[in-house]
């Protein structure tokens, strides 16, 4: 005889923003080492520690952006967004919004207003970064999805995102330039200095 736990049903099926909020404000009271980044992914909660390189890649991705934009770009950093799929409350290590965004009564961007999004791979939240991750960001619509290997030294460029996918996938080895023109992103992108981990 199997027994069903009709708590634990209805908590699945409840709306998924309450959830993530109930989740975040539990985790706001426990104690996060310092220098860690907190996200949900697939309703896994995921502590991942900040490192130089990862934060020397993610300077350089944001000074690009500047330098294309100007000072007052919209970009967000190890901020919560949450994208479609189940509890989704992601910290993109760099999402550019579209002009215009705005937060929502929570303080929150919404996924509709992210044009690109960069995520530095950590090794032990790599498999997000390339799975669930890309998953939500190419069912969210977001057009250039960047994620940038300090261990291997490369970077993979997401485009066209289609049905929870994307169509276009080109890697790039680090000190080649990324050419994101013709994209709402419009730069070229120098991974010369990007730093290996």
């Amino acid at each position: 005889m199997t027994v069903v736990n009709t708590d634990r049903i209805e908590m699945a099926e409840s709306d998924d923003t309450s959830t993530l909020d109930s989740l975040f404000e539990r985790l706001a009271k426990m104690p996060v080492p310092e220098g860690y980044r907190v996200e949900i992914v697939d309703g896994a909660i995921h502590m991942s520690p900040q490192r130089h390189v990862h934060w020397q890649i993610i300077r350089r991705i944001v000074r690009a952006l500047e330098d294309r934009f100007g000072m007052d770009v919209p970009v967000a950093s190890d901020e919560r967004i949450d994208f479609p799929g189940r509890l989704n409350g992601l910290c993109p290590d760099v999402a550019k919004l579209r002009d215009g965004a705005q937060q929502n009564a929570k303080g929150h961007w919404p996924h509709q207003d992210v044009e690109f999004v960069a995520e530095v791979i950590s090794k032990d939240t790599a498999a997000n970064d390339y799975g669930p991750k890309k998953t939500a960001y190419a069912t969210a619509g977001v057009p250039v999805y960047l994620v940038v290997d300090p261990y291997l030294g490369r970077c993979h460029v997401y485009t066209q995102p289609k049905d929870g996918d994307y169509i276009s996938d080109l890697t790039i080895a680090f000190g080649a330039e990324i050419n994101l023109k013709g994209t709402v992103v419009d730069l070229t992108l120098t991974t010369d200095e990007f730093p290996r981990d």
